[in-house]
């Protein structure tokens, strides 16, 4: 199934949202640090739920690491500054879709190490910052996996 990374998220009720979409669209979340909060926080809790113990959440203490977990998968950086809208690519099983901070967007440095045919955008009405990323997490990846029939899903 596909791969969720948030590249320092600082939001800890954001966090928790997308480990509680990841328990339920079957994604392994991915957390590339440094974190904007403790995952014990209680916002994280709350958010969350009891679905921590349904998903699959990976942590690394950067984003070389990260990449190097990720082997030959396809990464696709999700960000307003996206080259192709992230409706027209058909997603593989197993890629990965990376998301920025809350805050930043991703770090000038990241983005260059992604190609710009796999950087995504979702359409926005002019002049907006950009949608929520709990948000946008589950927007983008249940489409991902509509493209493959809800896999797994019921």
């Amino acid at each position: 199934m596909f791969h969720i990374a948030l590249d320092h998220p600082v939001m800890a009720a954001n966090t928790g949202n997308i480990i509680r979409l990841c328990a339920n669209n079957g994604c392994t979340l991915h957390l590339i640090e440094p974190l904007g909060f403790d995952l014990e926080e209680k916002k994280l809790r709350r958010a969350g739920l009891d679905y921590h113990d349904l998903s699959r959440v990976e942590r690394y203490p950067n984003f070389e690491a990260f990449k190097a977990a990720m082997g030959t998968r396809t990464i696709y950086a999700i960000t307003t500054k996206g080259t192709r809208r992230y409706t027209e690519v058909q997603f593989q099983a197993d890629a990965v879709l990376l998301f920025g901070s809350e805050t930043s967007g991703l770090d000038p440095e990241v983005m260059a190490q992604i190609a710009p045919e796999q950087r995504l955008r979702v359409p926005m009405q002019p002049n907006n910052r950009s949608l929520n990323l709990s948000n946008t997490v589950a927007l983008v990846s249940y489409h991902a996996w509509s493209q493959h029939d809800f896999a797994g899903g019921g």
